[in-house]
């Protein structure tokens, strides 16, 4: 199916999606794939917030979209893969049967997939700025990644894969 595709369904259903993902078999560019997807996704919804910054500071905004591009795209992915290697290891000691391919599929789609959030909440930071609607957006993006991570996890690890 599409990236596109998977990511609706993963909002109906995500254990589902992970499933069929997992019978795909263990791909290690689709997972790259998926993280730097979710990254340049993630750097394309800080541009409204930084467009506004730069408006109401007087800063540079090329430097602040540099700063931005260095560590989301550029380190953001590192501490991802080690984020998906800690809850690797964690599902381990509580008894999970997954390998490490399963605990950065479910960390990276679960960054991908709820990716329409975080560009919601760039836009909301852009044109609105900090508030109680921010903070919303920001609230339910992180319940939404971690329904997804969770769900991701328990099906890698405890599902009939």
């Amino acid at each position: 199916m599409a990236v596109t595709t998977d990511i609706t369904a993963t909002y109906r259903g995500p254990r589902k999606v992970i499933a069929r993902l997992l019978a795909m078999g263990p791909r290690e560019d689709r997972l790259l794939a998926f993280v730097m997807g979710a990254c340049v996704l993630m750097f394309i919804a800080q541009m409204p917030r930084l467009a506004r910054e730069a408006h109401l500071t007087g800063q540079e905004l090329n430097m602040l979209l540099g700063g931005a591009l260095l560590g989301i795209i550029f380190i953001a992915p590192l501490a991802l893969y080690a984020l998906a290697m800690i809850s690797h290891f964690v599902m381990r000691m509580i008894g999970g049967q997954g390998d490490g391919y399963c605990g950065r599929l479910a960390l990276f789609w679960a960054m991908l997939a709820s990716s329409p959030l975080l560009l919601l909440n760039g836009l909301v930071a852009g044109f609105i700025g900090p508030g109680p609607a921010l903070s919303a957006v920001g609230i339910f993006w992180v319940v939404v990644f971690l329904w997804f991570w969770i769900s991701g996890l328990i099906e890698a690890y405890w599902g009939k894969n």
